[in-house]
């Protein structure tokens, strides 16, 4: 089971956001490869980066700090991105610069067929985050709702050729209120790729149920607020994860 601390970027600083709000954001430092490195030195395997000004703008925009945390983390540990990424320009260039995973969004829903051109041009690179409140899918930041059923989009991204799908339950993100692990598991098992749960990481309780489920699929979780505000000590728990899950 994989414990993946998030570094969300907002301006160049680490934030957290409550429910995907720009406006309810909560800076937990001003250097994000020194963030990184606090993730690496306690264990962490993978880390998951967001570019929230890139999420909102469509584009790209905390590029340096994420040049920043890949040279001093790059070469120890798998990264993850996700933010803005709409064309395989992008893509190529992140990938060049060391990450090990892109997560594409809004763009998978709008645009499927970028989808499909990423998969086929960097495979086994591309992840597909799907973001949904009552069972639809949001776009765009969040701050749109579309008329899409997760399971529909994920069994078809699936058939793309994804590595993973990462599933956030926006209702609980950044709230403290707990994994929403029924409708991670019933995602987990209508598919045959792994599938990341995000959203509400309350502590080691939900460590504790989602290991339970990595037998049906269920690879690891994102680590947000819970981890930065202590709620959560992350080191022991993803020592327990892999107690746990051998």
């Amino acid at each position: 089971m994989l414990l993946i601390p998030a570094i969300d970027l907002k301006d160049g600083q680490c934030v957290r956001l409550q429910q995907g709000d720009m406006d309810l954001s909560t800076v937990f430092g001003d250097d994000p490869a020194a963030m990184a490195r606090r993730w690496v030195d306690q264990g962490a395997r993978r880390l998951h980066l967001v570019d929230l000004n890139g999420a909102f703008a469509g584009r790209p925009k905390n590029e340096a700090a994420i040049r920043a945390i890949m040279k001093e983390v790059g070469e120890e540990i798998d990264v993850q991105l996700g933010g803005g990424i709409r064309d395989l320009d992008t893509i190529e260039r992140y990938l060049d610069a060391g990450l090990r995973y892109v997560i594409i969004g809004t763009a998978a829903v709008k645009n499927p067929g970028f989808l499909q051109d990423a998969c086929s041009a960097f495979g086994g690179h591309i992840i597909v985050g799907l973001d949904a409140r009552d069972g639809k899918v949001a776009t765009d930041g969040w701050s749109k709702l579309s008329g899409h059923e997760v399971l529909d989009l994920a069994r078809k991204f699936q058939d793309y050729g994804v590595e993973s799908i990462i599933y956030t339950d926006i209702g609980r993100d950044g709230m403290g209120c707990g994994i929403n692990t029924e409708a991670t598991l019933r995602l987990a098992q209508a598919l045959s790729i792994p599938v990341i749960a995000s959203g509400g990481l309350a502590g080691i309780d939900d460590i504790r149920r989602l290991c339970a489920l990595e037998p049906e699929g269920v690879a690891g979780v994102i680590c947000g607020r819970s981890i930065y505000n202590g709620v959560l000590d992350f080191a022991a728990a993803q020592r327990l994860a892999d107690e746990l899950n051998g």
